[in-house]
């Protein structure tokens, strides 16, 4: 039998962003639609710049590795293979690289702007006020965490949080990523 926490007992809390600060729609409708629409241009521009290197990096990897899964001989550009990752809604380590650094310029630009849920801003604030860590854990980038929650309606909200994981830590299926967490913010699981 597990022994469950009191609220007192609480030291940290690990949230998702979709569905759980931010609404799915804004992920959905706006950050996806807008890194489809500036990909081409992105990588046209930004060829040679280190992250889109890293990014291309991973993304050739995934490719060898897919083929190497499901024999495929045709030659793949990188740009088809990201909108391919897009249509299969893929937690592609290196998608999720790229698509970071495009909402970089988006969110610079001021054409984007992170959204949370009303009630967000209120709880990050109690639970800052009883000593409890947050953390963050997304599939998307933690160059997209941090850009999101760097640029909302409601102000800076990185000041709240302590730090934030995404899939290098492992899939967030894998109850072996949250060891890693727990390991790394030195909170045991419950």
């Amino acid at each position: 039998m597990t022994a469950s926490l009191t609220a007192l007992e609480i030291r940290a809390l690990l949230l998702d962003i979709e569905g759980t600060t931010t609404p799915i729609e804004f992920v959905h409708q706006v950050l996806f639609p807008y890194a489809r629409a500036h990909a081409a241009e992105y990588l046209a521009r930004n060829q040679d710049s280190a992250g889109v290197l890293e990014a291309i990096a991973l993304l050739r990897d995934e490719r060898a590795a897919e083929v190497r899964l499901k024999p495929d001989t045709t030659y793949v550009p990188v740009l088809e293979y990201v909108y391919s990752l897009m249509d299969r809604d893929k937690k592609s380590p290196g998608l999720k690289a790229l698509q970071g650094l495009i909402w970089q310029d988006g969110y610079k630009s001021g054409e984007l702007r992170g959204q949370v849920y009303p009630d967000v801003v209120p709880a990050f604030e109690r639970w800052r006020a009883r000593g409890i860590d947050i953390y963050i854990y997304s599939s998307g980038s933690v160059l997209a965490q941090r850009l999101l929650f760097g640029s909302t309606g409601a102000g800076d909200l990185t000041t709240f949080l302590n730090d934030y994981f995404d899939t290098a830590v492992g899939p967030k299926v894998s109850p072996d990523s949250y060891g890693v967490i727990a390991a790394r913010i030195h909170v045991p699981p419950p």
